[in-house]
């Protein structure tokens, strides 16, 4: 969600603009909307009357406004209205995986220098731990509201990033929850609710408003000539409706999402954020958002200056409008919508309804409930960010998403402290910093790198084995050398934000330069365990240190926030059972050489020889499948409970009474009740505690181009060695067993379904 290009210095100077305010307002306390003890004349105003109903405040406010200050409030930088008290507001902070720096609205300073960092999103994703990510957004919003009590933030934040995880090249794969589309649903309702709903139990009020983005199927930023601000995303109905909108349907409906951000690209020939389909249509429509729909950063000048959609800028302004765009980030709307309203394109009705739907969300927010040190959450401070507690659930949301790729059968892992007399820690990722915490960063409480946590524990020697992850320059004598003398070798390679981040794509997915030749020349003379240590936001293809014997160990780390280097030697030296598995696919780099970024098609094509997308389409070889990741300890299943048959009750006259039907419409009237249950139990039958993975997952009958898997459900338990449990999931068959047509539509196949959990397959058989 970068600026667009061509107006980069803008923003720049209105950033800047925007710290130094900040700063002035963290020493002096800013004025806030409605502060009736400042002006007790703001009484009168029944929008300042935090006992009405926020409706009728929001339609008070706007009635005394004038065409100008409402247009005012349609931007990111919103003006204040000097006459009824209420100040300017900017809208755009970002929180994805912490407080953010990322965004004008928000600036660290000496009063809260950092806030916790916590892994970037596609690690924490692989724990596959809903209460995690529903916690983790907890601590990031009280972070973010302590840091509005002293000026230094707002109270919108623009995030999660919900895009699917499609193409293993996306360099903004890092900062989504991954290929599925279940889990990346439920990695969305949870983080949404943890950082919005109230510890009150408010329902129509807000801790902070969260942001769902970017809608919708986005997921190319610049790939071999093709970039964001031009790429015509062309979507079938069927993976439009099974794989790029379940995410923000699920934000919504579920997650009651305060926002949801319209992205740069077209999709289907038109800009998303200025197609009333999408937005009106659905959004608004369908899905009855409760808040506002905001641009991405200019993609209304992108809509003129790059899809060329309209001519002028007046009807870019109101095409955004009648679509359904509430806030423009950007100032597109601040200077085209008065010559929109006036050239007839747009009614002040339309403007009307914007401003109201950014008014009601800041209404829920309290912003016009006068100074917060009176508000719910007013005593937070400083105090709040940067916790003992918040830094140790950083170190534990690492922990658990690291992914134990490689363990060979002796077991290299975990190392005994007391036997390793030296470790030598290779790699130009060994001692990073800012790399661990990938992009939309904010400032971390403080930093443990790969070296500094692996050293807290056995004595270390450090080489870095190359300049910087591009690694053209190989040190490759000095490697061997204290790989030779070591007892053991972690090797920390991978990626970082100069390979793969917003505006950067891969066109590769091997390691990068020589890192492979490093790897394998380090692994040649060592004369212990080698663990080999991948830090990057998306898959590589490392079959070559897979298939090599020397390489004992493999760990993928992901970009693992502040404490990444904590919770890595917490995994090496035993101290915690890995349990993270991946949340995407790792294809070998034929796979890039021969699929074209652009095809957005989530299936094969055997006519052209498109492979498919993820694990529920891709039907070639893989380095490591969706799912994979390895345990110090086995774990064994059992099935108690599932049925064998599972039968629809259809009305007298339905046509499938009378003739052959492969699958039934999933209408609300077929679909009631048809719940059953999945039962298992689990056993820890290793000698350490650990936590478990249990997937349920299912293979559709072959019909309507089905997935030939996917993800129903997953629960995470935790077991002591030879301890067991029973795990139960309640299947929805209109929910869960339901695939998509060609046409869009939800169907439920007849037929058998195959269950799956762990190594057991259970057969159902689904009938009229």
């Amino acid at each position: 969600m970068a600026a667009n290009p061509h107006v980069l210095a803008i923003v720049f100077i209105l950033s800047v603009l925007s710290s130094q305010w900040m700063y002035a307002a963290a020493q002096n306390p800013p004025l806030f909307a409605c502060d009736i003890d400042k002006d007790p004349t703001l009484k009168k105003f029944s929008f300042c009357d935090a006992s009405l109903d926020i409706k009728t405040r929001v339609n008070d406010l706007v009635k005394r406004l004038t065409l100008e200050e409402k247009i005012g409030n349609l931007v990111n930088n919103a003006t204040s209205v000097d006459r009824l008290g209420i100040p300017g507001y900017g809208w755009w902070s970002e929180a994805l995986h912490g407080v953010s720096k990322t965004g004008p609205a928000t600036f660290f300073s000496s009063l809260v220098p950092g806030a916790t960092s916590f892994p970037q999103v596609i690690l924490t994703a692989a724990s596959f731990n809903e209460t995690l990510f529903r916690t983790i957004g907890e601590v990031v919003s009280t972070e973010a509201r302590a840091m509005y009590n002293m000026g230094l933030a707002g109270l919108t934040f623009w995030s999660p990033n919900v895009n699917i995880f499609r193409d293993p090249r996306w360099g903004r794969g890092q900062e989504t929850p991954g290929e599925d589309p279940t889990l990346t649903s439920k990695y969305a309702v949870a983080f949404v609710q943890g950082l919005q709903e109230r510890d009150d139990g408010d329902k129509k009020r807000l801790k902070v408003g969260a942001s769902c983005k970017h809608y919708t199927a986005y997921d190319v930023d610049n790939w071999n000539g093709t970039d964001r601000y031009h790429f015509n995303a062309v979507v079938t109905k069927q993976d439009m409706e099974d794989t790029f909108q379940p995410p923000f349907k699920s934000c919504v409906l579920d997650g009651n999402v305060a926002s949801v951000m319209c992205s740069y690209n077209e999709v289907n020939g038109k800009p998303t954020c200025g197609d009333p389909d999408l937005l009106k249509g659905v959004i608004r429509g369908k899905w009855k958002l409760n808040g506002y729909v905001s641009s991405d950063c200019d993609s209304l000048d992108v809509m003129l200056t790059s899809h060329h959609w309209e001519k002028t800028p007046e009807e870019i302004a109101a095409d955004a409008l009648n679509a359904g765009v509430d806030l423009n980030c950007g100032n597109s709307l601040r200077f085209h919508t008065e010559g929109a309203i006036k050239a007839g394109l747009v009614k002040e009705s339309v403007v009307d309804r914007a401003v109201s739907n950014n008014f009601e969300t800041l209404m829920r927010l309290g912003f016009f409930d006068g100074n917060p040190s009176k508000q719910v959450y007013g005593s937070l401070g400083p105090k709040d960010v940067c916790t003992p507690a918040n830094q140790e659930l950083a170190r534990e949301a690492a922990r658990q998403g690291i992914v134990l790729l490689k363990n060979t059968p002796r077991s290299s892992l975990p190392l005994i402290p007391t036997s390793i007399k030296s470790l030598a820690v290779i790699g130009p990722n060994a001692n990073a910093t800012e790399t661990m915490i990938g992009n939309y960063a904010g400032v971390p409480c403080q930093y443990t790198t790969p070296l500094q946590g692996l050293s807290a524990s056995v004595k270390t020697i450090y080489e870095p084995g190359c300049v910087n992850v591009t690694c053209f320059i190989v040190r490759i004598a000095e490697a061997k050398k204290v790989a030779a003398e070591a007892d053991a070798v972690v090797l920390v390679m991978g990626s970082d934000l100069s390979i793969e981040a917003e505006t950067i794509d891969r066109i590769d997915i091997t390691l990068p330069g020589q890192q492979s030749f490093l790897v394998s020349q380090v692994a040649s003379v060592s004369r212990g365990p080698v663990i080999l240590v991948i830090m990057s936001g998306g898959g590589m293809d490392i079959q070559f240190a897979k298939d090599n014997p020397n390489v004992t160990s493999i760990l993928w780390v992901g970009f693992p926030g502040e404490a990444g280097g904590a919770a890595l030697a917490d995994i090496v030296f035993g101290r915690f059972n890995p349990s993270g598995r991946l949340p995407m696919t790792w294809y070998p780099q034929s796979f890039a050489e021969k699929v074209a970024m652009t095809n957005m098609n989530m299936r094969p094509d055997l006519t052209t020889g498109h492979p498919g997308y993820t694990y529920r389409f891709y039907k070639g070889e893989t380095v490591y499948p969706f799912g994979h990741g390895l345990s110090y300890s086995s774990h064994a299943h059992h099935l108690v409970k599932a049925p064998k048959f599972v039968s629809i009750p259809l009305e007298e006259g339905h046509v499938c009474w009378s003739s052959e039907c492969k699958s039934l419409d999933a209408l609300e009237h077929v679909c009631r009740n048809l719940v059953f249950e999945v039962k298992l139990r689990v056993m820890n039958v290793g000698n350490m505690e650990g936590s478990h993975i249990v997937f349920l997952f299912s293979s559709p009958p072959t019909i309507h181009d089905a997935p030939q898997k996917k993800l129903l459900d997953f629960q995470k338990v935790v077991l002591a060695s030879r301890q067991w449990t029973t795990v139960s999931f309640k299947v929805d068959v209109c929910n869960h067993l339901s695939v998509v047509d060609e046409d869009g539509n939800k169907k439920v196949p007849l037929g058998v379904h195959v269950l799956h959990v762990g190594d057991l397959q259970h057969s159902l058989n689904l009938k009229i």
